[in-house]
């Protein structure tokens, strides 16, 4: 969930700032892009060179450079956020936040700031448990910003009590947590398939086709970005998920992909097949490799079994399954044909005639068309852009 998010982390005066070089860490290895923005007390528990280093990223603390004159421009900051997270905050910074105090660079962030702010006090017992640190608490949160609790523990103070920071796991773990909760796909498991099949003529020779397996990965990356637990069947590729969480079974031949969608479509709320499966399979495989012999081989094939239109007759009350169209020539009748024939409630059409479209590339040009025929037409976008279309149009689906 935190994949590529662009995190502005804030860090106040709190011996808990000891604890913000741990959290860094974590976020950057969760796929975070890290800008910490620190008040000027903070940097008396840690340095701005051990936050710089962790974050690779320059340490904010002051308005501007005293050495360069250079100003370090807060609307950027807090425009530039997918989250602020304030940790740890102090009692000082949130009676700040709460009643719109701008004394330094981290609180003009916090006001300039577009983004969902989440923020996790630390303080002793007594200054927790104040009446006007309850009262600020609670003004913040009526703000729309999100209270990591703190915990009970040990304090700085010697007292055993509430009030000491989130610890760095805890924080992240309920970052991920609270934003998967507000995605649109979260709780709806879906499966899509990628890549090619080869199909064995021997041990060492297959048939096979020139898909890589791009598209099918950008779905399963966007649906999952999306708060889907996507199962991906993918063909042989070299391709990877940048989603973490996105579940991959490995498969070679169109049997394997037959198998491995049968075993999992049945607890799947959609299916999206984007895998370009052989239609023809050798009958007969050689347990050893073929030896030239002669000017010509001739190789007897069989039909595969059509995994689509499998799909498509297994199909359950309120199941949503997707299927791909390429084609080379009448290109809207195959597709509905397609569409049609195989029970599905939407086909993505792209056309090998169009320039930027097929196999291997990184853009695709497609068309949608659902079950009452409804057509959407898209321009020529990356397959990253592309996939998010076709989610957003399964997000449709769902929803009605």
């Amino acid at each position: 969930m935190l994949q590529n998010k662009k995190i502005l982390l804030g860090i106040c005066g709190s011996i808990a700032a000891y604890k913000s070089a741990s959290l860094v860490r974590l976020l950057v290895k969760a796929g975070a892009e890290v800008q910490v923005v620190m008040t000027p007390e903070a940097t008396n528990f840690i340095t701005p060179l051990t936050l710089s280093t962790l974050s690779k990223r320059p340490v904010y603390v002051e308005y501007f450079t005293p050495e360069t004159g250079e100003w370090n421009n807060h609307v950027e900051m807090g425009l530039w956020g997918d989250l602020f997270l304030i940790a740890p905050a102090s009692a000082n910074t949130m009676a700040k936040m709460a009643n719109g105090l701008c004394d330094n660079l981290l609180t003009a962030v916090y006001l300039s700031a577009k983004c969902p702010v989440y923020f996790a006090p630390a303080m002793d017992l007594d200054m927790w448990k104040h009446e006007s640190t309850v009262e600020n608490v609670e003004k913040i949160q009526s703000f729309g910003n999100v209270l990591i609790k703190p915990g009970t523990g040990e304090l700085a103070s010697g007292l055993h009590g509430e009030g000491r920071m989130a610890e760095p796991e805890e924080i992240v773990t309920f970052l991920e947590a609270d934003i998967k909760s507000k995605l649109p796909l979260v709780g709806q498991k879906i499966l899509v398939t990628a890549g090619p099949t080869y199909e064995a003529i021997d041990p060492v020779r297959f048939i096979g086709n020139h898909s890589s397996g791009k598209m099918g990965f950008a779905i399963a990356d966007a649906l999952s970005a999306l708060g889907a637990d996507v199962i991906l069947v993918a063909g042989p590729t070299a391709q990877l998920s940048k989603q973490r969480s996105v579940k991959r079974v490995d498969v070679v031949s169109a049997a394997d992909m037959l198998a491995a969608c049968e075993q999992y479509y049945p607890e799947v709320k959609a299916c999206i097949m984007s895998a370009a499966v052989a239609d023809y399979t050798p009958i007969n495989v050689a347990d050893q490799k073929i030896k030239k012999q002669g000017d010509n081989l001739d190789i007897e094939l069989k039909a595969t079994v059509d995994i689509l239109k499998t799909l498509g007759g297994q199909k359950q009350d309120g199941q949503i399954l997707v299927g791909f169209a390429l084609e080379t020539n009448d290109e809207e009748q195959n597709a509905i044909y397609k569409l049609k024939s195989k029970n599905l409630d939407l086909i993505i059409l792209n056309s090998l005639n169009d320039t930027g479209a097929g196999f291997k590339g990184d853009t695709n040009k497609i068309m949608i068309i659902d079950r009452d025929l409804h057509k959407t037409t898209y321009d020529l976008k990356t397959k990253d852009e592309v996939a998010r279309d076709i989610c957003d149009k399964l997000i449709e689906l769902i929803k009605s």
